[in-house]
Order: C-alpha cells, then structure tokens, then sequence
C-alpha cells in the first residue's frame, strides 16, 4: 500500500471532502498537518492532526495534497513545499472524460462532470457538482466552486474563482485571478484581477 500512502496539508472544511475524496479514491492517509495550532491534538475525519505544514517534512511521506481552499494559500505553499509530490485525486462519483488532461495536485468531487478534451492545470479545485464542458483550459489555482457551470470553449486564467452557481457561457475568456460571484452569468470576457458579479456578470 506505500503506493497509495499520501499526507493532507490543511485541516479546515475544504480539508473533510478533500480527505473522503481520497478515502474513496483508494489513498491511505498516513498524516494531516496545520499551521493553526488550536487543531494540533485535535482529529478531522478520525485523524490526528500531528502538527504544522512544515512538519510534513519528517512524516516520511512526500505524497502530498493540499486541501485548502483558497488560490492564493495553495500557490504559496507549492513554492514553500518544492521537493513534495502533489497527486491528483478524482472521487469516484465525479466523471471525467478520457481525455481530460488534469494536472498534479487538482482535485475532482463528487457528482461533477468534465468534458472531452479539457485541459485542467495545476492544484485546481472541481468542486461538487460543478460541470465543466468540452475544449475548456483552465489555469493552475483556479476553483471552479459548487454548482457551477462551464459551457464549451472556455479559457480561465490563473488562479480564477468561478462561484457557486456561477455559469459562463461558451467561447469566454476568463482573466487570471478574477473572481466570478455566486450566481453570476457570465456573457462576455472578464478581465484580470477583476470581481465580476450579477446577471449578466459586470465588474466591480
């Protein structure tokens, strides 16, 4: 079973589905780490939490996920934790077409859906029930939220939030690290570093 051991950075909300993704995907949890030392004792999931991220580094274990939700943290702890090897975890209720391309350290939950020749990047976040159509790229640190939805042909940048419920309509461009809000519409391409809300979706 060494194959399949794998340590969990993080032990907030994000962190118990992470973790369950990973239980019914086949993983042995060997270690959960947080740099909040108020959960240090404690246990998520029926696991100790054994100390701070930085402690992973004894665990014997580089198979790693970061089960944090924001974009942000999770880009500066995969510069923080170089040496570590981030897997990919899919639960087993989420379908994902053959050929999707997902990239190391991106999660899939359950009841989502990504369509045929998608390119998803690095340490992105398919969050339950959210549906991601044909021909999409999506950046690295990207969180496409719960109940979201991505027609065709859709190109999302870098460390982008698409919120619950949000949809896009095909052929958008999405700017890097915007932010689409719950419920949104979106009907054209959003520029960078923007917060996009509303029907249709304007910047703030």
């Amino acid at each position: 079973m060494d194959g399949y051991t794998v340590v969990v950075l993080g032990a907030g909300g994000h962190a118990k589905v992470a973790i369950r993704t990973l239980e019914l995907s086949g993983y042995q949890i060997v270690g959960v780490f947080d740099d909040n030392p108020g959960k240090h004792g404690e246990s998520i999931m029926g696991y100790p939490i054994q100390g701070y991220l930085e402690d992973v580094l004894g665990s014997g274990c580089n198979r790693a996920l970061l089960a944090i939700g924001d974009n942000a943290t999770r880009q500066q702890l995969v510069a923080r934790f170089p040496n570590l090897e981030w897997i990919t975890a899919i639960h087993p209720h989420a379908w994902v077409d053959t050929s999707v391309v997902l990239g190391p350290g991106t999660v899939v939950f359950a009841g989502a859906v990504i369509q045929a020749d998608t390119v998803i990047g690095k340490h992105t976040i398919i969050n339950t029930g959210a549906s991601i159509d044909h021909d999409c790229v999506l950046g690295d640190f990207t969180h496409i939220a719960p109940g979201a939805h991505l027609a065709g042909q859709i190109i999302v940048g870098e460390g982008c939030l698409v919120g619950i419920g949000a949809v896009v309509i095909p052929g958008k461009h999405i700017g890097e690290w915007a932010t689409l809000g719950a419920g949104s519409v979106t009907v054209k391409d959003i520029p960078a570093h923007v917060v996009a809300t509303g029907v249709p979706a304007c910047p703030k």
